[in-house]
Order: C-alpha cells, then sequence, then structure tokens
C-alpha cells in the first residue's frame, strides 16, 4: 500500500503514475480524495472482470459505478496520467484509451492518495 496524505492536487493539476502490474493480481486500486472514507475518483482496474471500475465515495458510502474496458495486462509495465478539471478528471491509460469520470464532489484541491493492490508504483509526479 503506497499512500499520502498531503498530496496537495489542485485543480488544473496533472498527477503521473507509472509502475508496475503484478503478474498474480486480481487487480489494484488508485484513491483520490480528502481522506479514505472521501475519495474523488476510485480507479480500480479489475483483471477477473476485465473492466475499470471508477467510483466515489462520500462519508465511507459507495456511489454509483462507472465502468469502461480494460486496456492492459497483468505483469506490464503503465503509466496512468489523471488531470484534475473543476467538472471531471480525465484519465489517460496506456494505448490513447481515456476515462473521464465527474468530480461529483465539486473538489478543488485534493490531499489525499492511495495506490493499493497488485500495483507497484516506481514514480509518481504531480
Amino acid at each position: 500500500k503506497f499512500e499520502i496524505f498531503n498530496l496537495d492536487m489542485k485543480t488544473g493539476d496533472t498527477l503521473k503514475i507509472k509502475g508496475k502490474i503484478s503478474e498474480d493480481t486480481d487487480g489494484f486500486c488508485i484513491n483520490l480524495g480528502c481522506r479514505s472514507t472521501d475519495l474523488a475518483l476510485h480507479l480500480n482496474p479489475r483483471f477477473n472482470e476485465s473492466v475499470i471500475v471508477c467510483n466515489s465515495r462520500c462519508s465511507s458510502a459507495w456511489q454509483e459505478e462507472h465502468r469502461d474496458n480494460l486496456c492492459f495486462s497483468k505483469g506490464s509495465t503503465i503509466k496512468i496520467t489523471i488531470e484534475m478539471l473543476a467538472d471531471k478528471f480525465q484519465v489517460k491509460l496506456p494505448d490513447g484509451h481515456e476515462v473521464e469520470f465527474p468530480n461529483r464532489h465539486c473538489y478543488d484541491k485534493i490531499s489525499y492518495m492511495s495506490v493499493k493492490g497488485g500495483f507497484r508504483v516506481t514514480s509518481f509526479k504531480l
């Protein structure tokens, strides 16, 4: 688990995360928000379902999921770019694939980030 509590990401900022997906994982997740119980973006690739699930969380309650096609595989090294806009998150994935997810809580600042599961972060840049 990789966790940051003082990220200081603001509207207009771009976060780049590089890492290696383990060979034997069912999935991983990247979370951005104020704390683990309040997430603006939960990005959750699930290899057992061949899907990327995006969601948000408010006071520990999950909200409605968005599902998209999975565009990378176990064992690969990938770069994920997340741009925070006033109304949405624009996520750039490998092979030119993009996912958009609404900024449901209208956050203009994000302080919390975590990466959990079968993804080893090799670098990240804000």
